[in-house]
């Protein structure tokens, strides 16, 4: 394997009601694995993290994010692809730093190769239906910093 671990990063995409409550846009996985998660992805050749996620949010959500609505979080981590993914992969793992972006209300459009549903929801329903520590802990710093 040419690299042992991919760049990537973890985007929280939320909206936020007219009466100030915040939503979390879930996507149901299909590809590799089974189960609710949020926005993620590497970063390709000569793209900046920031040109990721705004990437990212236009690829899985359909939707562009709030100009300035794009914060970047002290919290990187990394874990390695299950044997099937990385039957698909060139690298173990991934690399990823947290990002949060806010997006107005819309027509959400998935990515049908990767995901077969999305929710929104709160926080308290966000939080257990993530599947894994690495993203539970990455909402529960954006959520802390957006209330």
């Amino acid at each position: 394997m040419e690299n042992k671990f991919r760049k990537g990063i973890f985007v929280v995409i939320y909206k936020i009601d007219n009466n100030k409550s915040i939503d979390y846009l879930l996507l149901k996985r299909k590809l590799h694995w089974k189960g609710w998660e949020f926005s993620k992805g590497g970063i390709e050749k000569g793209e900046t993290k920031m040109q990721t996620v705004k990437r990212e949010v236009r690829e899985e959500s359909g939707i562009n994010p709030v100009k300035g609505k794009i914060k970047k979080y002290n919290l990187k981590g990394k874990y390695f692809y299950d044997k099937n993914t990385i039957k698909d992969r060139c690298c173990e793992g991934q690399t990823y730093e947290l990002f949060s972006a806010q997006i107005k209300k819309g027509k959400i459009k998935i990515d049908k190769k990767e995901h077969s549903d999305y929710k929104w929801v709160d926080f308290r329903k966000a939080i257990k239906m993530l599947k894994w520590k690495n993203q539970k802990r990455a909402l529960w710093v954006v959520d802390k910093s957006l209330v």
